[in-house]
């Protein structure tokens, strides 16, 4: 029986490392133990016993947790928010010259301060830009190299004091926070000292609300 106890602990606490809405509502004691345990319980298909409700008890709430989100909150009190409309996320495909083919016009929109984002992932390249400046990238690449072009969206960005790089949780704690509102997040970056977001445009008022009341 206790084989199986703790068989069950360790499924728990695996399961809420991976849910961090989750276990952050434990941590800040904000959740109902016997309803956290149901959901953890169905999630993972099993019965919600005790030793279910016990594991979520026991999921530490010490005090390097505590420390560690203090330390993200007085990160974000000295934070501020920009927001951007009418930006444009251009999809590409892989390709030996689709760097090549963009580089003029990424130095144009650098020196011309526009927006400019040059993103590579494992199937291709994702370019952010304004809606504006989607013609003069496309124009510079072969017609099977943009696989999407997705207009309408807004970038939120927010920017915080340099210590933000030695602060782990915090984009944990803004996707977390969007992602309870049901606000979808088409990308995210965390880079220096912005943390931005591409949304869909009918997002951006409650985003804001909510990255907001983050913030305060």
């Amino acid at each position: 029986m206790s084989g199986r106890t703790d068989s069950t602990a360790r499924r728990v606490r695996e399961y809420l490392d991976g849910h961090p809405v989750v276990a952050d509502a434990i941590r800040l004691g904000i959740g109902n133990y016997s309803a956290i345990a149901r959901r953890v319980a169905a999630d993972l298909g099993l019965a919600p016993t005790a030793a279910v409700v016990a594991a979520c008890r026991r999921y530490p709430r010490g005090r390097e947790a505590s420390a560690r989100e203090q330390a993200v909150r007085r990160v974000l009190r000295k934070s501020r928010i920009e927001t951007r409309t009418k930006v444009a996320a251009i999809t590409l495909g892989l390709g030996t010259d689709v760097l090549q083919r963009l580089g003029d016009v990424v130095e144009e929109l650098l020196d011309e301060s526009s927006l400019c984002r040059v993103i590579q992932v494992s199937r291709g390249t994702v370019v952010i830009v304004d809606e504006d400046s989607v013609l003069r990238v496309t124009r510079e690449l072969r017609g099977a190299q943009v696989i999407a072009i997705r207009k309408g969206l807004v970038e939120l960005a927010v920017t915080s004091p340099e210590s933000i790089e030695e602060t782990p949780g915090l984009l944990t704690l803004l996707t977390g926070v969007l992602s309870a509102q049901s606000i979808n997040i088409l990308e995210a970056l965390s880079c220096y000292t912005d943390t931005i977001f591409l949304l869909e445009q009918d997002d951006l008022n409650a985003a804001m609300s909510v990255l907001t009341r983050a913030l305060a």
